[in-house]
Parts: structure tokens; C-alpha cells; sequence
């Protein structure tokens, strides 16, 4: 039975961990709103453990921050922050294609198509959660490709803020940029095996991705 519930608590606090950031990005929950752990338990239909190690470790990560008197409250997006993050992941998204590109070109010109047809439906369909979903998906399937299984984890904490940013972005933009040309430029670029170009393209993707998100962030700041 230990065994049991040792293998069972990791899947549900990352099931936990994933509501509440996708609460977060969708706008659900705003910078300041204060989290209180009991609602969150109830409307998930689990135990207060599961959610207090989910907070905890969303708070570690910088999405939740301690409350005036006691609690915890969403911070606010910190914008350098941000961009450190998107400088390093730049490196990393950058490795993922070209490995890709090297390993598994076949793949990805046979699997990949439907992974750029359902982030334009996504955009046409204009969900926020999911055209970050789509994105994210995307993405993992690269990571997939690349045949690094290091990649995947490495990137679990970059895509703990990128989905804020893209949610804050996509909420308060009427024509959200659609990545998903850039995407198919990429999936080509790994389909024809070609690793230098599918980096180079990879790189340039992300960086150009925050500038864009962070100019959009800083023009809804006070002052």
C-alpha cells in the first residue's frame, strides 16, 4: 500500500500543479489574488495535501508569492525574469531542433503536420488554454524527436512562466501573432534533416517571441 501511494502522489500533485497554473494563464486567477488552499481542494475534488505541495512548489518557482498577514497571492509577472528565461531557453529550444533535425527528420514530416493543424484551429477557435496547449504540445513533440530525454525535464520550469506570459499576452491582445508560420518553418527545417538551419531558426523563434510578449507586457504596466 506505501508503495502504491508513494508511485500514485507525484501524477496527482502535477495534476494539481496544472489546474491552478492553467488558472493562472487564463486569466482565472490575476496577480494579487489570493490563493486559498481549502476552495482550491474542494473544486478539485482532492485532499488539501495534494494542493499544499502544489502551492509550495509553485511558489518555489516564483508563480505564487507569500500574502500580506498569511496565505499566498499570484505575483506579478517580473519582466527581467522573463527574459532570462527566454535567453536560456533560446539555448536550449535551439539544441531540441537541431537534434531533432539530425535524428528523427522523418518523423517529423510525417507526425508533424497535425501538430500545425491544431495550433491553427486553436487560433481560429480563439481559446487561450488552448492555443498554449497546442504551443506546449508542439514543442514536447520536439523534444521527443531529439531523442535527449534530459530535454523535456530541463524545460519543465521555463514552461511554468512561458505559459504565463503567453496567457497574460493572448488575453489582452485582440490579434494575437500567429506563431504557427514560424512553427511550420521550423517542422520544415527538422523534416529536411537540416540541424543548422532548424537551430538558427529555432533561436531566432524564441528570441523574437519575447520581445514581442515582453513589449506587450510593459505597455500595460503603470507609468
Amino acid at each position: 500500500m506505501a508503495l502504491k501511494t508513494l508511485q500514485s502522489a507525484p501524477s496527482l500533485v502535477e495534476q494539481v500543479h496544472g489546474a491552478i497554473l492553467s488558472e493562472i494563464a487564463s486569466g482565472k486567477l490575476l496577480p494579487g489574488a489570493r490563493i486559498i488552499q481549502e476552495q482550491l481542494a474542494q473544486e478539485l475534488g482532492v485532499s488539501r495535501q495534494p494542493v499544499q505541495q502544489a502551492l509550495t512548489l509553485l511558489r518555489k518557482q516564483g508563480v505564487l508569492r507569500d500574502a500580506p498577514g498569511r496565505g499566498l497571492q499570484v505575483a506579478a509577472l517580473d519582466l527581467q525574469h522573463v527574459r532570462h528565461l527566454y535567453d536560456v531557453r533560446s539555448v536550449i529550444e535551439g539544441l531540441a531542433f537541431r537534434k531533432a533535425a539530425e535524428t528523427n527528420a522523418k518523423r517529423a514530416a510525417t507526425q508533424g503536420p497535425a501538430l500545425i493543424r491544431a495550433g491553427r484551429k486553436a487560433v481560429a477557435a480563439g481559446s487561450v488554454g488552448g492555443m498554449i496547449a497546442a504551443d506546449m504540445a508542439f514543442h514536447d513533440f520536439i523534444y521527443e524527436l531529439s531523442g535527449n530525454p534530459l530535454l523535456a525535464p530541463s524545460m519543465e520550469t521555463h514552461w511554468t512562466h512561458t505559459q504565463r506570459v503567453m496567457g497574460e499576452v493572448l488575453m489582452r491582445d485582440d490579434k494575437p501573432r500567429d506563431i504557427w508560420d514560424e512553427h511550420e518553418a521550423l517542422l520544415a527545417a527538422v523534416a529536411s534533416g537540416d540541424g543548422d538551419q532548424a537551430e538558427r531558426l529555432a533561436r531566432r523563434h524564441i528570441l523574437e517571441a519575447a520581445d514581442f510578449m515582453i513589449r506587450r507586457l510593459q505597455a500595460e504596466q503603470p507609468g
